[in-house]
């Protein structure tokens, strides 16, 4: 068995059930086995139902199940219910076909997910589909059963990206609930014509839920590492225009760093917590800040 999740990252394992379930246990068990212990026992980043077994520990708090998935000791540290609805809404528009080392953005929403899902899982949570753009919605309502979780998956590996996000979502009112506490997950690369996804993220936020946007972006895009003359196509209208990369490239970082700037503090003063990810980033601080942010709806 693969031991590093990166090399399982191909479109081959990511569109099917079991590769998807897969990356997603090594993810989790990569991120829990460097996780450094909590100073408190209790809910909180920290995953702090759990901790590395140290000898004299009662084995009678082993957690076999853990044991046998991850071949590692854990043990339970507290049974506390901290159940929230977890919510996935992936943006499957024609942008998110975007490549690097030849994996789409989509094929790392997947990813991102199914991890984040995972731990999710094994945490009670109840876990939530959505993946829109403006030719098609679709949704997988939270649900906490033990089964939900590999329907979770198998909704997630057919998802297929097309057309552009839509201007004016319809289906807005699936993506609330205001009986219970809530936690939404919003992966997208935020390719927008005015601002049609960050006003979408924006009228989602109560005061009874947590935002996440996850804003995934490919290396060679943050830095535009490209030379000579290259040829740039727009994925979602098929436009294409050439330029000169060493020319373009000061111009272009210093707009982007600035747009990516005026995100975050957009966001900030929503109260909506905002984390960019590179395609070649580790997904560990991806999992640290989702538990972070956690936290604070229970």
């Amino acid at each position: 068995m693969h031991s590093d999740y990166k090399d399982l990252l191909k479109p081959e394992v990511i569109n099917t059930i079991s590769g998807l379930e897969l990356i997603a246990r090594l993810v989790v068990d990569n991120f829990l086995s460097g996780l450094n212990h909590s100073r408190r026992v209790g809910s909180g980043m920290e995953f702090s139902q759990y901790r590395a077994y140290e000898p004299g520990d009662d084995l009678r708090l082993l957690d076999w199940k853990m044991l046998a998935r991850s071949g590692r000791y854990y043990v339970k540290q507290a049974e506390i219910e901290t159940n929230v609805s977890i919510k996935f809404i992936l943006d499957s528009s024609d942008s998110m076909a975007y490549e690097e080392n030849g994996l789409s953005k989509l094929a790392f929403s997947k990813v991102i997910a199914a991890s984040l899902g995972f731990l999710s899982h094994r945490q009670g949570d109840a876990l939530g589909l959505f993946a829109l753009n403006d030719k098609s919605l679709f949704h997988l309502q939270p649900e906490v059963r033990k089964q939900h979780y590999h329907r979770f998956l198998q909704k997630l590996s057919q998802i297929q990206n097309e057309g552009k996000w839509p201007k004016n979502p319809a289906a807005l009112e699936k993506f609330h609930d205001h009986s219970q506490r809530e936690m939404i997950l919003f992966i997208t690369d935020f390719y927008e014509y005015d601002t049609e996804i960050s006003s979408l993220i924006n009228s989602l936020k109560s005061p009874r839920n947590e935002i996440i946007v996850i804003h995934l972006m490919g290396k060679k895009e943050l830095e535009f590492d490209y030379s000579g003359t290259v040829i740039l196509e727009d994925l979602e209208t098929k436009q294409r225009i050439k330029v000169n990369a060493s020319e373009a490239r000061k111009n272009y970082v210093s707009q982007f760093n600035q747009h990516l700037k005026n995100l975050k503090e957009d966001f900030l003063a929503s109260n909506i917590h905002y984390h960019l990810f590179n395609m070649e980033d580790d997904l560990n601080e991806t999992l640290q800040f989702f538990l972070k942010n956690r936290t604070q709806i229970l």
